[in-house]
């Protein structure tokens, strides 16, 4: 049975940018489905966050690379709310090497994750939102999918094609009325860029004119804007610093 309240999928939600984004959405009183790989400890930590700030939220365990992964989430969405209003496509891993030393296991890796995934979670949403003529779909890209970087040939590949899909799915749904964006952050103070050498992290510093690394929050506050702006859509915003422009 359907409510009035909004409800979100948010994929990769237990950590990092996952995590501050499902905190900003229960914060804006959007009712959550929490999907997370395998860290089952910070998946049920960011639920209680977000339910103590009084919305519904439930963290499921879900391979987003498998189509069964995504219906899951989907399926129980349906069941505690009948709906979901809003995507936020967060979920993403990294294997990076040059490519000369690249496997094709870790290429295949990445791109199941970060674009298949994407284009799974989006087709289960898509129906829906057609039939309300209404909804939200915001897809986590990356600045390495605008600009490129050594090492990242796979991860790249990866986000640069969530920007296409984005642009493509934006003018599929626009005449119902639903929107689709991506963000593309930089580089942001996350577990995932914590685990980089500090000289790596020092040099990518000098390319970003603020001069600092980006939070978590910033990324989420962005995502929330999107999910509210029903006149922007096919956008990529770029938060980064100023790494891209």
């Amino acid at each position: 049975m359907e409510n009035n309240r909004r409800s979100a999928i948010v994929t990769g939600g237990s950590r990092g940018i996952g995590r501050a984004v499902c905190l900003a959405l229960a914060a804006e009183g959007v009712d959550l489905v929490i999907g997370y790989a395998g860290n089952e400890a910070a998946a049920e930590e960011t639920a209680a966050a977000c339910r103590a700030l009084g919305v519904t939220a439930e963290p499921v365990r879900a391979d987003v690379a498998t189509e069964a992964g995504c219906k899951a989430l989907f399926d129980r969405a349906d069941e505690l709310f009948g709906k979901t209003d809003i995507l936020v496509n967060n979920a993403g891993i990294t294997r990076d090497n040059l490519i000369v030393r690249m496997s094709e296991a870790d290429f295949d890796a990445v791109l199941d994750t970060n674009l298949r995934g994407t284009f799974l979670c989006m087709k289960l949403a898509a129906r829906g939102m057609m039939r309300r003529r209404s909804g939200r779909i915001v897809n986590l890209s990356s600045v390495v999918g605008l600009r490129g970087n050594a090492g990242q040939v796979n991860y790249a590949a990866s986000k640069a094609g969530v920007i296409g899909m984005t642009k493509s799915l934006a003018r599929e749904l626009a005449p119902r009325g639903v929107t689709v964006n991506a963000v593309a952050p930089g580089f942001i103070d996350t577990d995932m860029t914590a685990a980089l050498p500090e000289a790596v992290r020092a040099e990518l510093l000098k390319s970003i004119p603020l001069g600092t690394m980006g939070k978590p929050e910033d990324v989420a506050q962005a995502v929330v804007f999107l999910v509210n702006a029903p006149y922007i859509t096919g956008q990529v915003l770029a938060i980064d610093g100023g790494m891209a422009m």
